[in-house]
């Protein structure tokens, strides 16, 4: 099976940057599509962003459109997501996720495997 790894969370200012990386092993991802959710306290978990398995599609949630950039290299069988402009609003665990289809989808119960998220928190 594919285990999944985030890092690069941590605490920000607002209006900073933090870029966070997901690891996959056990298995090539290459073939999968793979998106980020977040979720904050008391609060349903949330699509922020997703690609697709070649990287020639992307989506994003309108809050994080144009301050968030999600990436892949399937040769290194890692996903990324720059954050750019961190807003309070934007604190909460950052769940990276892999999908056995090549194209993404909205919904997190499309997912089969995820992280164990990164928490990041932006202060104002």
């Amino acid at each position: 099976q594919v285990q999944l790894v985030e890092s690069g969370g941590g605490l920000v200012q607002a209006g900073g940057s933090l870029r966070l990386s997901c690891a996959a092993s056990g298995r090539t991802v290459s073939g999968y599509a793979m998106g980020w959710f977040r979720q904050a306290p008391g609060k349903e978990r949330e699509f922020v962003t997703a690609i697709n398995w070649t990287g020639s599609s992307t989506s994003y949630a309108d809050s994080v459109k144009g301050r968030f950039t999600i990436s892949r290299e399937n040769a290194k069988n890692m996903v990324y997501l720059q954050m750019n402009s961190l807003k309070p609003e934007d604190t909460a665990v950052y769940y990276c996720a892999a999908r056995t289809r090549g194209y993404f989808s909205y919904s997190a119960r499309e997912y089969a495997y995820w992280g164990q998220g990164t928490q990041v928190t932006v202060s104002s």
